[in-house]
């Protein structure tokens, strides 16, 4: 309860400054107050509307993607507990599982030693006569999104799984013993058993992600952002830390982040409520 205190609510204090004509290193007692002022200038003309709608836009798309495969580490985890040989499986597992200890920069490394201009994959291609001139895959900004869906499956897949398997190994055996004397085959029994018992676990884990469906991070779309893609790229996270470190507007930056917080509540509280009327369960 410390570390929540003080890493989550604690910042909350900085939400001043969205108020304030702030600029560093005049401190904040003797900026001038502003009211709502940066809130308006995120609409105050059609380019800053066309600008936001751009970011709103990477965001949703990014975001509905990972929203729509949110089934595949559930799914993943049925499959890894099938595999009978218990080495293989722990091998399986631990090699899906370490990418997520991977920081963003080590895989914009690992991307770019295998996508660049001069990159193994081109150099494959090239080698075996396929393509003539490279293939700018991290400079392409028309399948941006894909490829940061790829990535982040990669990266999140084995770590992901991690819950649901711990949903599976509690379900009760007598439910399988139950099944297999009624003659279900297995994928009945994944069917009929495994699945309703990781329900439960999925639709929190549903509820969550929504909730923080504008919080795509930073780290990612940070090193993997050029001159080519920045237009497709720019999901809110990165675009308030370009507002503030590439462009010193920190009293803008601030409410754009207040506006997402008070969003996130919202959504949080509209899809518990909408949990509760539906299945009658909620998490808050």
């Amino acid at each position: 309860m410390i570390l929540l205190g003080i890493f989550a609510y604690y910042p909350l204090y900085g939400w001043v400054y969205a108020f304030f004509d702030y600029t560093p290193p005049i401190p904040l007692s003797q900026s001038p107050f502003v009211g709502l002022k940066w809130f308006h200038t995120l609409v105050e003309n059609q380019v800053k509307i066309d600008q936001t709608l751009q970011i709103l836009k990477n965001t949703f798309g990014m975001s509905g993607l990972n929203l729509l495969f949110s089934w595949l580490p559930m799914i993943f985890a049925i499959f890894l507990t099938e595999i009978k040989s218990v080495r293989f499986r722990r091998f399986i597992q631990t090699v899906t599982t370490l990418p997520n200890f991977i920081s963003w920069v080590l895989v914009y490394s690992l991307a770019f030693s295998m996508f660049s201009s001069e990159g193994i994959i081109n150099g494959l291609l090239k080698q075996i006569g396929l393509i003539d001139s490279p293939i700018l895959l991290l400079q392409n900004s028309d399948h941006v999104w894909i490829m940061m869906w790829i990535w982040t499956t990669w990266k999140t897949l084995g770590w992901s799984a991690i819950l649901y398997i711990a949903a599976i190994m509690g379900i009760d055996d007598s439910l399988y013993e139950a099944a297999y004397v009624d003659g279900a085959t297995r994928m009945r029994v994944i069917w009929h058993v495994v699945l309703p018992s990781m329900v439960p676990t999925y639709f929190v884990l549903l509820m969550l992600q929504i909730a923080s469906f504008l919080n795509n991070g930073l780290e990612q779309y940070f090193v993997f952002q050029n001159a080519f893609n920045k237009d497709s790229i720019q999901v809110l996270d990165l675009y308030v830390y370009n507002l503030a470190m590439g462009g010193g507007s920190y009293s803008v930056s601030v409410a754009i982040s207040v506006l997402k917080s008070l969003i996130s509540v919202v959504l949080l509280f509209s899809v518990n409520g909408l949990s509760k009327r539906l299945r009658g369960e909620s998490i808050v």
